[in-house]
């Protein structure tokens, strides 16, 4: 059995950051994730897909995430119930992340940081590979710049 999602989307809002009774980091978001098609009226149509992140993950998420900035999210999702006020029992479907890569960097004027395993770490600006050469630069290095890619020439 599978249970693994990968998305790509824009945050709705700011992270929320809170901690458990056992002093566990969780932080919660929305992904605004695109459809690949359009509605009967041409315009695009997007899921808003409720993610949630534990430990030194969530603390990182809620540091540098921030409303309407591009990420990547793996993960798994994850059906929970509980009983509401009104003794209803209420359904909530998420995903839980257990890695999210953010796909801008946090000062677009600046550039010079990049991601990995979810978090960011100082990068100087140029070459990150060594070498002189224009075959060992690094392909994605342009100041946190947004690609301007079509939806057209997506695989997905």
């Amino acid at each position: 059995m599978l249970n693994r999602v990968i998305l790509i989307g824009r945050l709705t809002r700011d992270p929320e950051l809170r901690y458990t009774p056992a002093g566990v980091a969780v932080t919660q978001f929305t992904l605004a994730v695109d459809r690949p098609f359009t509605n009967q009226q041409k315009e695009r149509e997007a899921d808003f897909i409720p993610v949630v992140t534990w430990r030194q993950l969530a603390e990182t998420c809620a540091n540098y995430l921030r409303k309407g900035r591009l990420c990547a999210v793996e993960g798994r999702i994850q059906v929970r119930n509980y009983d509401n006020n009104e003794g209803r029992k209420v359904y909530v479907t998420e995903v839980v992340a257990d890695n999210v890569r953010f796909l801008e960097s946090a000062n677009r004027e600046g550039g010079g940081r990049s991601e990995g395993n979810g978090g960011y770490r100082e990068e100087p600006a140029g070459n990150r590979y060594g070498g002189g050469g224009r075959e060992h630069q690094d392909p994605f290095a342009d100041d946190g710049k947004p690609i301007d890619i079509s939806d057209d020439d997506l695989p997905f």
